[in-house]
């Protein structure tokens, strides 16, 4: 992967003000996520720093699904989702958290073997509660947390300070 590459990439992230609600800018990666050599250079991007030290991808609700699937195919592992409450027909564990707009809870399955290496990843950092749940349920379920990469860091947000140790491909 080359950086210009990785620069026209991220050229088409969009920035949508007041979405959700009003003071929210949003970061749409659909225009990314079409473009087959953006997401190509991307997925390669979220793995590489990890390349080995993962038994499977865990992906966040919803477009960090996307990026977790994309991910676990060019790294030649499995996918496990982290889905929003009442998504999954079994839960084995739910975790609460605030979003910098409201508040939700997530749940996930627990199909793989105790201390299996897991690789989450996501779509935007921004204050951190998603990842950080998506970090809590995984240790909650006896995996080992093998890294957290991120496509989009926000700064100033809070998330970094919140998560610590993290990869990310693009910062704002």
């Amino acid at each position: 992967m080359t950086s210009d590459a990785l620069s026209r990439a991220e050229s088409l992230i969009r920035s949508v003000p007041d979405y959700p609600q009003q003071g929210i800018l949003f970061r749409d990666i659909t225009p990314l996520l079409a473009d087959a050599e953006a997401l190509r250079v991307t997925t390669e991007a979220l793995v590489a720093p990890f390349a080995g030290e993962f038994d499977v991808v865990a992906g966040i609700e919803a477009r960090g699904f996307i990026l977790a699937a994309a991910a676990a195919v060019t790294a030649g592992v499995g996918m496990l989702p982290i889905r929003k409450a009442g998504k999954l027909p079994r839960p084995a564990a739910s975790v609460d958290y605030d979003l910098e707009y409201g508040t939700a809870t997530v749940e996930m399955h627990d199909d793989l073997p105790g201390g299996s290496r897991v690789l989450l990843i996501d779509d935007v950092l921004a204050t951190g509660g998603t990842l950080e749940a998506g970090r809590t349920i995984v240790d909650r379920l006896g995996y080992r947390l093998a890294g957290i990469s991120v496509l989009f860091e926000i700064d100033g947000l809070g998330g970094r300070d919140r998560i610590g140790d993290l990869h990310t491909v693009f910062r704002s």
